[in-house]
């Protein structure tokens, strides 16, 4: 019988127990070596990577499956293959389509398929419940911690161009990034005197030699969202509101509003006159 393997590892796993992606591969596969299964195809998930990764690799293992007509997943254990409902059921409904279809989780010494007892089924169903309360529970403490940090002084994510991050982690805070600084300065200063567009603007500013940090040129959408930042004057925008941080301000907050008073002017909807086709 024809198998895949789904392998999932979370990042602080991999910090806390060493247990890697790889690890687990190996598991899967000595379980499809007793089962005297092929596999075809190993899908893998770091939770490193960001949500939206995350449900692509799942939605295309789900579209291989059918276009390949294989009928056996093979995971080591429920909060690896699903950690949500939405995702559950999608997996339900799979099963649900083909007798011959099974979920095979090692660790939960569980095989899935349409016909499973109604004890498996809610075996099932209870360790889904618990893998969402997991994620739902580590997605509150995620942002108590982003909240702490603002509290700091500190924004919780990346900073914007002309910043770089040090420090330990769990101590990280941002400095200014020493060799991109003062284009973007500069950026502020050109944009302050109104000569410039941002169209224009993007087109200076990488002709001076300012990149992104994957060395791309910035486009006009990055270039008006970095200008209305106010992080480059020593504030953090957080939920729509704004906090005081500590970082080492790049640009005064007079800067700062006079190009924000220049974006709203150039931004401002402009109404064509319209002149009635009879006048009396």
């Amino acid at each position: 019988m024809k198998t895949v393997l789904f392998a999932r590892v979370s990042s602080r796993e991999q910090e806390e127990t060493g247990y890697s992606l790889p690890a687990q591969e190996k598991l899967l596969k000595e379980y499809a070596e007793r089962k005297d299964f092929r596999i075809t195809k190993i899908f893998s998930i770091s939770e490193s990577a960001s949500g939206k990764t995350q449900r692509e690799i799942f939605n295309v293992m789900m579209d291989y499956l059918k276009k390949n007509n294989i009928k056996i997943i093979i995971c080591e254990k429920t909060d690896r293959i699903t950690r949500n409902l939405k995702d559950a059921v999608l997996i339900n409904d799979w099963l649900n389509e083909d007798e011959a279809r099974q979920v095979h989780l090692v660790k939960d010494s569980l095989v899935l398929h349409k016909n499973s007892r109604s004890q498996e089924k809610l075996n099932w169903n209870i360790r889904i419940v618990f893998a969402q309360n997991y994620i739902d529970n580590l997605s509150e403490e995620v942002k108590k911690g982003q909240i702490e940090k603002i509290r700091q002084g500190w924004l919780p994510t990346k900073p914007p161009l002309g910043y770089k991050t040090t420090g330990e982690k769990g101590h990280k805070i941002h400095i200014i990034d020493e060799e991109k600084a003062p284009l973007v300065r500069e950026m502020f200063e050109l944009y302050a005197t109104g000569n410039y567009s941002i169209k224009k603007l993007v087109r200076v500013i990488y002709e001076e030699g300012l990149r992104t940090r994957r060395g791309n040129k910035l486009c006009k959408s990055r270039l008006g969202e970095l200008l209305s930042d106010p992080f480059y004057y020593g504030g953090i925008r957080w939920n729509n509101e704004i906090y005081q941080g500590k970082q080492e301000p790049l640009i005064s907050k007079e800067l700062f509003d006079r190009v924000q008073d220049i974006l709203r002017r150039k931004t401002t909807p402009k109404y064509k006159k319209h002149f009635p086709l009879f006048r009396g």
